[in-house]
């Protein structure tokens, strides 16, 4: 009667184990710090022009938005308070782990998908090497490192693109906008903008290697690893940023 439920409990299952082992394995040697670099590059670096964009228009939007707001109660000096705590909270967290996770997530499971329909990583097994430790390890690493650094990026390029829509179209000084968005931040929300961007990457990693380790069925079943790798995380990213969002509320309430 229940049978439709063991397929999702034995995948949660694997995930689990799977990530288990993957984390286990960042204090186990070898150690594949070549690897770990060259992940950072390519999740690091090769992120950077579009988280940098997307941060860049989410702060001109919101600066946009909130000064035609507030105009109407005469406080549109608090326009940088505003776009720096819901930058810093939630925005840029949230839309930049979305876009590592459509660009990185995709990546490492149709990478290791195709690794895995090709017969590599059985190839790997048979030498000796440890795939989880040499393929999911590193790229776990390389996103705790860099999802974070991607983040204070993208919430300060936003602020930029606040401070010039304040700056042109509010007429507001350089000390008053910075003034405002520096002396909104607490450290309630510093905390939050850099525990979820932390938490968003271990669950993109995740994710995308476990879905890229479970490939089968060919050319297609890569295509199909990649979707559910990028649905799935995108998905968990909503559901950890509501729960951490309530956590941080009820400790400072």
């Amino acid at each position: 009667m229940l049978d439709f439920l063991k397929p999702p409990l034995q995948a949660f299952q694997d995930f689990v184990l799977l990530s288990g082992r993957a984390v286990g394995n960042i204090f186990r040697r070898p150690h594949y710090y070549t690897d770990v670099v060259q992940q950072m590059d390519t999740i690091g670096v090769g992120s950077l022009p579009i988280t940098s964009m997307v941060g860049l228009f989410s702060g001109i939007v919101m600066a946009l938005q909130l000064s035609r707001a507030l105009a109407t109660y005469g406080a549109t000096g608090e326009v940088g308070h505003l776009v720096s705590v819901t930058l810093v909270r939630e925005l840029g967290p949230v839309l930049t782990a979305l876009l590592v996770a459509g660009r990185n997530a995709s990546g490492m499971a149709s990478e290791l998908g195709s690794m895995k329909v090709t017969e590599q990583i059985d190839a790997m097994r048979a030498l000796g090497t440890d795939p989880t430790q040499k393929l999911m390890t590193p790229r776990l690493l390389a996103s705790a490192l860099m999802v974070p650094l991607l983040t204070v990026i993208a919430d300060y390029i936003g602020l930029l693109g606040g401070y010039g829509i304040a700056s042109l179209q509010l007429g507001q000084t350089y000390s008053e906008y910075w003034t405002s968005a520096w002396q909104a931040l607490e450290y309630n929300d510093i905390a939050q903008g850099l525990i979820k961007p932390f938490a968003f990457a271990i669950l993109i990693a995740l994710v995308g290697c476990f879905y890229g380790m479970r490939t089968t069925g060919g050319t297609q079943g890569v295509g199909r690893a990649t979707t559910r790798a990028v649905v799935v995380s995108s998905l968990w990213i909503i559901v950890v940023n509501a729960l951490i969002t309530q956590i941080f509320v009820s400790l400072y309430q």
